[in-house]
């Protein structure tokens, strides 16, 4: 369940890193003892006292510099499709944000949301492929090769300051904040200081900030229900529709809807990643319910007549050129 007043204290951080105002600028000195111990931690594993270990196949990872939600979990899930798409058999590692439980364990299509998080199983029945979540990414990494040993890459869902687990292919996720006011945490968003190397980067808004890869977002034209029934959006366009959304800008999927010609009768935002253990659904005779495809792995149990509409996300195709011709470049790597 979210906070409300850690939501409220995120929201006013979040509203201080668009620029170098007062708070940021009290905020400052901290970030630069931040910024020490994060160079620190760096060395070590630039000096061999902190490991880092390679695996055997190719690794992606799909992370970003800014705190907060950039849309990473929909490029994971672009790019499984696209190398699934040219019959790779690939994997994805996560850390499970969100769950309640401890360790390394696979996440399955009947898995609880609060055993593996929200993304991960949304990744594992989206895409299919075997997903496996634990605190630290690599042995998510060690279990999942274990056990399908014929996976020939693996994707990481986060982990770009996650040193322990090598890295083939980077790729910096960027939303249309960019980097807001350019410093380190808690003064700005940075969790390291930006330009630093990488290998794509890539951005999920419609308004980049700097050069990179872009992407369209949409949504589907239908919506869909828990026994995988598919509505049109066209027919709910007459319905009484109340809409709920637990993501990082929940505000833009309420705003996506109404780009497609439904009027929503009341809108509910929550904090990212809500639990919805102690949500309860005040709707009124009539009322339809929709939510994204990531709640709905959660709100199903407490309101299984919701309908999820789908995000299509496509990055350019320029974006997975250049992927392909990073990865065949790597050791290890054998196309299908």
């Amino acid at each position: 369940m979210g906070r409300p007043g850690g939501t409220i204290a995120l929201a006013s951080l979040q509203h201080a890193w668009l620029r170098r105002g007062t708070l940021a600028w009290l905020l400052w000195p901290v970030s630069l003892l931040y910024s020490g111990l994060t160079a620190v931690r760096r060395a070590l594993f630039r000096l061999g006292i902190l490991k880092t270990e390679r695996l055997d196949v190719p690794v992606v990872v799909v992370g970003n510099v800014v705190a907060g939600g950039s849309g990473k979990t929909p490029v994971v899930m672009a790019i499984v499709r696209h190398l699934q798409s040219q019959g790779i058999r690939v994997g994805v590692v996560s850390r499970g944000y969100g769950r309640s439980s401890t360790g390394c364990r696979e996440v399955l299509d009947d898995s609880a949301p609060s055993d593996t998080g929200d993304e991960p199983l949304l990744i594992r029945r989206s895409t299919g492929a075997p997903v496996f979540v634990a605190e630290r990414r690599v042995e998510a990494a060690r279990a999942l090769r274990a056990g399908y040993p014929d996976t020939q890459v693996i994707v990481s869902d986060d982990g770009m300051q996650h040193l322990a687990m090598a890295r083939d292919v980077e790729i910096c996720v960027f939303d249309d904040r960019g980097i807001s006011n350019g410093w380190l945490l808690p003064a700005g968003p940075l969790r390291e200081k930006w330009p630093r190397p990488c290998d794509l980067v890539l951005h999920t808004g419609s308004r980049p900030a700097f050069a990179g890869f872009t992407a369209t977002r949409s949504l589907a034209d239908y919506a869909l229900g828990r026994d995988g029934t598919r509505t049109p959006l066209a027919k709910l366009a007459d319905r009484k529709l109340v809409a709920v959304a637990a993501i990082a800008k929940p505000e833009a999927f309420f705003e996506m809807l109404r780009q497609r010609g439904l009027r929503l009768e009341r809108c509910m935002a929550l904090p990212d990643h809500h639990d919805f253990e102690d949500w309860t659904r005040a709707a009124a005779y009539g009322e339809t319910l929709l939510c994204t495809e990531k709640d709905a792995v959660k709100l199903w149990h407490k309101a299984p007549d919701a309908l999820a509409v789908p995000l299509l996300f496509e990055p350019e195709a320029a974006f997975f050129s250049a992927l392909d011709a990073r990865l065949s470049s790597t050791d290890g790597y054998q196309a299908a």
